[in-house]
Order: C-alpha cells, then sequence, then structure tokens
C-alpha cells in the first residue's frame, strides 16, 4: 500500500459540500464524486481525507487529500488519468507520494481562504458563481482597521456558527487582507485553523463595519464577547474558496 497526496480545484456550487451524507440518498458531495471516481479507476474501495470541509456551494483553488492504494497506477498519473472521468467542475491538479504518517487534515500547519464580493451596480454574469453580489457603498479603510484586530491568536467562539462540536476554539490567525479589484471586494484570511462558518461569519462582521454598523475597535469587544450574537451575519457561500492548505 501507498499513500498520494492528491492537490485538487473545484467549483462547489452544484455540490452539497465535501463530506459524503448519507441522507438523503443520492446528494452529491465532492468526497462523493471523487471516491467514485478512485474506485472506478483502481478497482478499490477508496477512503479520501480532506484537510478541510467545505460547506455547500463553497470552492477550492488548493483542496488537499490523501489516500492509501495498492494500484500499480504510476502517482504523477493520477491527474491526468482523474481528469478524464471526474465531471469538469473538479479538477486534480497534483498526486505525490507521501509516507504513511503524513495525514491531509492533521499535518497541515495552515490554511488560507479568500472572500469575494462583487460591488458593481449590477453583478458580473461570469462571476456569479464565486462572488456575494453587495452593490453598497463600503467603508473599505475602516475594515481594513477592523481586520488587524482579527490577527492573532484568540477564542473565536463569537466566529463560529451555533451547534459546533468543537470543544477549542482557540486559533491563531496570521494574516487578514482587504484589497479592491475592479468591481471586486476580496478579503483573505490566513491561520492555522478555522471553526465551522468562521471566515463567513468574519466576512459578515467586517461587512457590517463598512456599513457603518459596527465600528472597527468593536472588533476586539466581539471576540471577547464569546458570542455568535456579538458577530455579525453569516455571508453567503458562493463567494468563499480554499485558496491552499500549507504543511
Amino acid at each position: 500500500m501507498k499513500r498520494i497526496k492528491l492537490t485538487l480545484s473545484y467549483d462547489g456550487t452544484e455540490y452539497n459540500g465535501w463530506q459524503i451524507q448519507t441522507k438523503p440518498f443520492g446528494v452529491k458531495t465532492i468526497q462523493g464524486t471523487l471516491e467514485d471516481r478512485l474506485r472506478r479507476l483502481t478497482g478499490e474501495e477508496i477512503k479520501v481525507v480532506a484537510a478541510g470541509r467545505t460547506d455547500a456551494g463553497v470552492h477550492a483553488l488548493g483542496q488537499v487529500v490523501h489516500f492509501d492504494t495498492g494500484s500499480s497506477i504510476p502517482v504523477d498519473r493520477y491527474p491526468m488519468a482523474l481528469e478524464g472521468l471526474l465531471p469538469q467542475d473538479i479538477v486534480p491538479l497534483k498526486a505525490e507520494l507521501v509516507d504513511d504518517t503524513f495525514h491531509a487534515r492533521y499535518s497541515a500547519k495552515g490554511k488560507t481562504y479568500q472572500y469575494t464580493m462583487d460591488q458593481g451596480v449590477s453583478p458580473h454574469v461570469f462571476w456569479r458563481r464565486f462572488a456575494y453580489h453587495y452593490p453598497f457603498p463600503l467603508n473599505l479603510d475602516a475594515m481594513k482597521e477592523a481586520a488587524k484586530l482579527l490577527i492573532g491568536t484568540h477564542d473565536f467562539t463569537s466566529f463560529c456558527a451555533s451547534g459546533s462540536s468543537v470543544k477549542d476554539f482557540t486559533r491563531t490567525i496570521t494574516s487578514c487582507l482587504l484589497w479592491q479589484e475592479g468591481q471586486f471586494l476580496h478579503f483573505q484570511v490566513s491561520g492555522n485553523g478555522f471553526l465551522y462558518n468562521m471566515v463567513r461569519i468574519m466576512g459578515g462582521t467586517l461587512l457590517e463595519v463598512g456599513r457603518g454598523k459596527i465600528g472597527p475597535r468593536q472588533i476586539t469587544d466581539i471576540i471577547k464577547a464569546k458570542s455568535r450574537n456579538a458577530a455579525g451575519p453569516t455571508l453567503p457561500p458562493q463567494g468563499l474558496c480554499l485558496m491552499k492548505v500549507d504543511y
């Protein structure tokens, strides 16, 4: 048996997230689709483990998975072989042979996510799947000031969706950037790990700052509150993309 690390990208629009779901029957997921194609390719019942479980409608440019196989297929042939079997909205980019101690999730040292908002008067027709249309004025300077206060090691309970089963809400954010590019506003955040809906709630909170509903320095109070009710709304999924995973 050998362990393979596979990097892939996908458009999550048509999928009910990454993780396989047994109910209701027939729900389409990224994991289920990838495992089905690996089964066809190798003749084995392969289970893949991802660096992160993206939600329904969320995309990835640099998702990383690992799986074990006894197949004789050369490792560097996996991307091309899988590309011919996978739907066009899932693209394998690179396959590498790794030690059996490698784990796509637990070996990861950090991840980078990016959220994109379309601020055009009318939504950009080619970006409707990949950006949240918000055509109203925003104070970008205030949002940047607020974003700096998210950097560091904090208890991010306020930025986690209610009902999460995790016991430790402490995470370290190493970078939090906002920039305008034409009609698009990008919010990119890197850290050692993220809670359920954390990036989308961060984005929603920064949006409230940009609207003038929250003062930039109130971010500190929101973190200290350790309450989901203290933070802003959860932004829609289509603007979010997992950009890369660091090991």
